[in-house]
Parts: C-alpha cells; sequence; structure tokens
C-alpha cells in the first residue's frame, strides 16, 4: 500500500487531511462538504457545457455576426478536437493532485484557470478565443478528475451514506448541464455569442466562490499532495542553482 508523506516522516495526519466525524449530516444528512462540492459542480458544468453547446455555432458564424466564419465541418472538428484534449490533460491533472499540488488546491486552480478562459472567450476576437480554449482545457484537467475523488474523502469508508452521496453530487452535474445550454444557447442566439461566453465565467466565477467558502468543511485541503514526489526527486525537477 502507497504511504502519505505525512506517513514517511512519522508525523500525525493533519487535521485537513481526516475526513469529518461520522455525525455531520448538515446538508440533506450528508457531510455539509457535499453542498460545497456539488456547488462547484453545478457551475462547473453549467459553464463547461454552456460554453460547448454554443461554441460549434460561434466558431461556423459570419465574422458578421460575430462568429469566425469556418466551414462547417471544420467547426465541428475543432469543437471535438477540444473536447478530446480536456479528457487528455485530465490524466495530468490528476497526477499533478496526487504527486505536487493536493486535492484541494487543484481544484482551486483548476476553477481559477476555467474562469479566467471564459472570461477570455468573452472577448471579441479571435485570438482570445484560442487562449480562452486552451485555459479551459487546462482548467478542466486539473479540476474534473479531482472533485470526485474530495466527495470520497468526505465520508469513512464503512459509511453507509457514502452511494447516495455520489449519488447527490451527479444530480448536481445533471443540474448544472441541464441549465448550462439553456442560458447560454439563449444569450448566444439573441444577444450575441459571447454574451453566453460571459455567463459561463460568471457561473464559473460563483462556484469559485462559495467553493474557497466552504473550505473548511473539506477534507483534504493540507498542503501537501497525498501521494508526494520523494525530497530527491523534487530536488532533480527543480534544481537549486
Amino acid at each position: 500500500m502507497s504511504r502519505t508523506a505525512s506517513d514517511t516522516d512519522g508525523s500525525p495526519e493533519p487535521e485537513a487531511e481526516q475526513p469529518p466525524p461520522e455525525d455531520d449530516h448538515a446538508f440533506l444528512g450528508h457531510p455539509r462538504g457535499l453542498a460545497t462540492l456539488s456547488g462547484l459542480e453545478v457551475w462547473e458544468r453549467f459553464s463547461f457545457l454552456g460554453m460547448q453547446a454554443i461554441l460549434v455555432l460561434y466558431f461556423a458564424d459570419t465574422v458578421a455576426n460575430g462568429g469566425l466564419g469556418m466551414n462547417p465541418g471544420t467547426a465541428a472538428s475543432v469543437s471535438a478536437a477540444y473536447g478530446t484534449m480536456v479528457y487528455l490533460v485530465s490524466v495530468a491533472g490528476g497526477w499533478l493532485a496526487d504527486r505536487i499540488l493536493g486535492s484541494y488546491r487543484a481544484v482551486l486552480w483548476g476553477g481559477i484557470l476555467i474562469a479566467c478562459g471564459h472570461y477570455a472567450m468573452a472577448v471579441p476576437t479571435a485570438a482570445m478565443t484560442w487562449v480562452g480554449l486552451g485555459l479551459i482545457s487546462a482548467g478542466t484537467g486539473l479540476l474534473k478528475p479531482n472533485v470526485a475523488t474530495m466527495v470520497g474523502k468526505l465520508y469513512r469508508t464503512d459509511d453507509d451514506r457514502r452511494d447516495a452521496g455520489f449519488a447527490l453530487y451527479y444530480m448536481s452535474i445533471n443540474i448544472g448541464a441541464f441549465a448550462g445550454p439553456l442560458i447560454t444557447g439563449w444569450l448566444g442566439e439573441h444577444q450575441g455569442w459571447h454574451w453566453g461566453f460571459s455567463a459561463a465565467a460568471i457561473g464559473m466565477t460563483f462556484g469559485l466562490i462559495q467553493y474557497v467558502m466552504g473550505r473548511r468543511h473539506l477534507a483534504g485541503r493540507g498542503h501537501c499532495a497525498e501521494f508526494a514526489l520523494a525530497p530527491w526527486l523534487r530536488r532533480t525537477m527543480h534544481p537549486v542553482h
């Protein structure tokens, strides 16, 4: 079994890494941290899928209407490549959380990158569109694989509420996935594509705010990664000059 950094130096596990007590039933009979993480996922899915719902239309629309004027087939291919990149980057995001950043900071920095990416896409220039997509890809790679890990840390392995907690968590994902395309789609069609991207940016900002405000209810928010790199390997990666 892998040992954490705190195990190797003999120090006790930080309180921030410990799951909450089993008598925490503040959120629909579940730990309060579930509300924080579910709220984050509502807004993350709202922003991500809301933006993705209008992305192909924005690519294919004429420049005169605020689009990029791409051929429809090219627009669909670029959008599909972007979606693939997001899931590939998630592999690196999970490794960074386990080895360097820790889950809490990986999700936090991922959310910040996502929000910055959506704000960049709200700027009506083609260059900022590509910058925004790059930031959103990197941010989603950090955030997406690690939020579910943090949900698992809210419960002890023998807690009977665990399965029901994940059901609530996935329900929150579906709420954001349902609302995002409706709102950004309406704004994109009636007000302009960049208004839709702005709505996605505001939604992700709301998610970040409530995530930071509810951080005290989260397990795994310590500064150390759960399976941190050995000190000698860190020195190899960051040599002292």
